[in-house]
């Protein structure tokens, strides 16, 4: 009996030696040359640039080792893959794939068979910039991989937002990661499940707050589609020419795609290109009402501020909010007269648990709703500067708020690992037919769901 006692108290080391061992065999990355997404990601993971083994003949080491020293040296978050047209890199699948596997924030390069396109988080670089700077370096370059991944690096980086990956050779080793996380979940189940509760809490606010947010939405969709329904404008009519029917058919699209976008949103976060495209939609309104009356086509300002349902702004005001300091505001026509003649503005209120309270000041959650209708204007700074001194605004000044989704890009230091949590929708599309539309014309800038 005494024996079988020591050999039961020293068989608890060895079986957790035996068991991290283990654990470390599985969750290491297997070395294959077969090529594939995993192994792309785990090389784009460690700052290289990737080649699939069927490509090394069109692109080998010497070069790929060359182009990863150019990407280390401009310490920006580029992300190069050198990839044949086949399984499992699909046509229309290949920059989302990567952009989820290797889950860091950048702009990503991808030369897929005889084509070559890339895509950029937001953050990074405009996607609409990275494609343009694609298709210039490939069509400058005739089918030379060496020279278009160059070239495009070349005129990329200085562009680009934030800071590279550490490309240092091997990265960092699989076990000095592997081995505290697999002794901290071995002895820390109660960590994961408290980390588990407050995610579903978590959940759960997200969800309150979504439906918070969804009446008031709800609110500026229907108030953009009652505009629509009072513009007195016919396509058909003798004085309307393509320009303004251009712009009638962008503002009914704005409105489609705004209740599809609201339709599908899943969490507050997603309410954010909701209002951007009723902001794009109402600009698109006021531009077709200057063409129609012969006026002076206006300019792109951010949308009243009191309000963004009245509009896009014509001027700047004073203003201060009851016990705060004055600033400047954009505002429509209407407000800025009220202001003038020392009454009060016209302002949005949104309903709370304290009843019907200014935008404002209706607390976090209303953080992507202000910020798809003024995100966009002055650098992404806008918001905060509007709202200094409110409650909203005093959330906005957090570091926090800074890497959020409602102005992503301040405080941008890039090559943040961010998992799938992105927004996919810098990453639509993929290779289409083999050519860039000819003469760099991207369709337009930015929405590439119809791929190129």
């Amino acid at each position: 009996m005494r024996t079988l006692a020591r050999r039961s108290r020293g068989a608890g080391p060895l079986a957790l030696v035996a068991a991290l061992l283990g654990l470390l065999f599985l969750l290491a990355p297997a070395a294959s040359a077969a090529g594939g997404l995993d192994d792309a990601a785990a090389a784009l993971k460690q700052g290289r640039v990737y080649v699939d083994p069927a490509m090394a003949d069109r692109f080998g080491q010497a070069r790929a080792d060359a182009l990863t020293e150019k990407i280390r040296k401009a310490d920006k978050p580029i992300f190069v893959a050198v990839v044949p047209a086949a399984d499992p890199y699909g046509a229309r699948t290949v920059f989302d794939d990567l952009r989820t596997k290797t889950g860091i924030t950048g702009t990503y390069a991808v030369w897929r068979g005889d084509q070559f396109q890339a895509r950029s988080d937001r953050t990074a670089l405009p996607s609409a910039n990275a494609e343009r700077i694609a298709g210039a370096a490939f069509r400058a370059h005739s089918g030379d991989i060496d020279a278009t991944l160059n070239d495009f690096v070349d005129t990329a980086a200085p562009q680009i937002k934030g800071h590279g990956v550490n490309s240092d050779a091997g990265g960092v080793p699989t076990a000095a990661v592997v081995v505290p996380l697999a002794l901290l979940a071995l002895a820390g189940t109660g960590v994961f499940l408290l980390f588990r509760r407050a995610r579903r809490r978590k959940e759960e606010q997200g969800r309150a707050e979504l439906e918070q947010l969804r009446r008031v939405v709800d609110e500026d969709i229907t108030a953009y589609g009652e505009e629509l329904d009072r513009l007195d404008f016919a396509p058909s009519a003798p004085d309307a020419d393509d320009v303004q029917r251009g712009d009638y058919t962008h503002a009914l699209d704005s409105y489609e795609k705004a209740k599809r976008l609201m339709d599908g949103a899943k969490g507050p976060e997603d309410v954010k290109p909701v209002t951007e495209t009723l902001e794009d939609g109402r600009f698109a309104l006021a531009t077709l009402a200057a063409r129609r009356e012969r006026r002076a086509l206006p300019e792109r300002r951010p949308p009243c501020f009191f309000d963004p349902r009245h509009g896009p702004s014509v001027l700047d005001a004073d203003w201060a909010p009851a016990g705060g300091a004055a600033r400047t505001v954009p505002v429509c026509r209407a407000d800025a007269d009220r202001l003038a003649a020392g009454q009060d503005p016209d302002i949005r209120t949104v309903p709370t648990e304290h009843g019907p309270q200014p935008y404002w000041n209706a607390g976090p959650a209303y953080g992507p709703w202000a910020g798809g209708y003024f995100g966009g204007f002055g650098g992404g700074g806008l918001l905060p500067g509007l709202l200094v001194g409110t409650m909203l605004g005093s959330m906005m000044a957090t570091p926090a708020y800074a890497a959020g989704p409602v102005d992503a890009g301040a405080g941008y230091e890039g090559g943040d690992v961010s998992g799938a949590d992105y927004n996919s929708s810098d990453f639509d599309g993929g290779f289409g037919g083999g050519d860039f539309g000819g003469g760099g014309d991207f369709g337009g800038g930015g929405d590439f769901g119809g791929g190129f």
